[in-house]
């Protein structure tokens, strides 16, 4: 047995549910606030009690959410499953799997997360049907890391939260509450920055190359994985005003509709370039896609169920890790952790020390927008007063946020929910893109 495997082996014996990562980050996160903090057990109880019910918070839930099942319900149409068998079909071995996989997840996650995160776990899922189909074996959890890789890259991406906050106008100077700050931030300077297209295409370059030799080394087994339901019209005995619901001249014109206007409002808004996109713009987007590229009102709503299906266990965990939020709030330890980096920071270092403190927050609060909305204010200032770039403090904290991710399975739910699989299956492997993650963001924050 390889060094991977035996790698894998342990972490599967080892690590616990994504549910019980969340009790325990917070029975944690409590002891540690009550340690640093003046405050009383009762106070942090409330305040614990009181975060995870913040409207703010929960509207943003929503929001997000509402990304991850638009996402889930484009990739279960006819048109996302036509293009992910076709790049399945011509798969094998393990190692080409991986690649294919990796370099796909990439690509359409740094278009959307939530779109990204089921392509990902589909695309995962169709390989492991199509080799149990024709009896080849497949290091199957392998194969359902390189699927959860757009979490990995998705906030330096077109639907990053910090990114889409930053680039609406008025955002930075409420946060910082600092008139004196840029109005806005937009995705020139982010998102297609030189710095953070560097990162992205030595990731896409670096990752699917060490997941091919992986592959290609792993243990095999033919996996048995059933055929999954992608959402489609049931025959039905359609009665009165049911005919509304399949007639697919009018979800398609609809979809349609809504697509010009998204279109319109792209390029009619009289803002620089890209300022367009938020997380509202992109929901808009997506629903519009969805109804256009279903096959009726009914198959979009049949694939909308099984959507929510997948994000249930986020739905249920979200508020945990705003109590774990109000929490860290309460007792101070963000401020403790960003303030400690920043003491210690030069303007050269500054981001680099970002990029950790963010990468340890998002292991308690695994939330872009809930940890910007708290680790925001505190970078800018800093930045302000060390004279970094803000766009590159800010894309500092994304990687941070993002990277972490591979440790944190708590974005993995709907991927172990379509793969079958479980968090101890895929964080081995998870584990190694966080290291592959790591030399890329600290080499671009240092070199640019």
């Amino acid at each position: 047995m390889n060094f991977t495997q035996k790698y894998a082996d342990w972490f599967r014996h080892l690590l616990p549910s994504p549910f019980s990562i969340a009790i325990l980050l917070t029975l944690l996160t409590f002891f540690i606030s009550l340690f640093v903090s003046e405050k009383s057990t009762s106070i942090l109880l409330l305040d614990w009690q009181a975060g995870l019910w913040q409207s703010n918070l929960l509207a943003f839930a929503f929001q997000m959410l509402l990304m991850l099942v638009l996402g889930h319900a484009l990739a279960l149409s006819t048109f996302f499953d036509k293009l992910i068998s076709s790049l399945v079909h011509p798969i094998k071995t393990t190692g080409q799997a991986a690649a294919i996989v990796t370099i796909s997840t990439i690509l359409v996650a740094f278009l959307n997360w939530g779109l990204g995160l089921i392509f990902g776990a589909i695309i995962a899922r169709k390989i492991g049907e199509s080799f149990t189909k024709n009896q080849l074996p497949l290091n199957y959890p392998l194969i359902g890391a390189a699927g959860y890789v757009g979490l990995m890259v998705w906030h330096g991406g077109l639907s990053g939260s910090a990114l889409t906050k930053v680039a609406e106008n008025g955002h930075i100077q409420q946060i910082a509450s600092n008139s004196s700050l840029p109005e806005a931030i937009y995705y020139g300077d982010t998102v297609f920055s030189a710095m953070n297209m560097t990162a992205f295409g030595l990731l896409l370059v670096l990752i699917p190359v060490t997941f091919y030799k992986i592959g290609n080394k792993s243990k095999y087994a033919i996996p048995a994985i059933n055929s999954v339901i992608i959402s489609d019209e049931k025959n039905v005995n359609l009665q009165g005003a049911e005919h509304i619901d399949h007639l697919q001249i009018l979800s398609k014109t609809i979809g349609a509709l809504l697509l010009g206007l998204a279109i319109f409002m792209a390029v009619s808004i009289d803002r620089p370039a890209l300022s367009f996109i938020t997380p509202n713009f992109i929901n808009f987007t997506m629903l519009a896609l969805c109804l256009l590229l279903h096959k009726n009102f009914s198959a979009f709503l049949s694939a909308i169920d099984d959507a929510i299906k997948g994000s249930s266990a986020i739905l249920i965990q979200f508020p945990l890790y705003f109590g774990i939020l109000a929490l860290m709030q309460s007792g101070g330890l963000i401020e403790i952790i960003s303030n400690w980096f920043i003491a210690i920071s030069t303007t050269k270092t500054l981001p680099i020390f970002t990029f950790f403190s963010a990468g340890v927050v998002n292991v308690f609060v695994p939330s872009g927008g809930g940890q910007w909305a708290i680790q925001g204010p505190i970078i800018l200032d800093a930045a302000t007063k060390l004279n970094v770039p803000l766009s590159k403090m800010i894309l500092a904290l994304a990687y941070g946020d993002q990277l972490t991710n591979m440790l944190q399975p708590f974005w993995a739910l709907p991927l172990l929910s379509i793969t079958g699989l479980k968090a101890k299956d895929i964080l081995p492997y998870t584990l190694i893109l966080l290291l592959i993650g790591m030399g890329v963001f600290m080499g671009v924050l240092l070199a640019f």
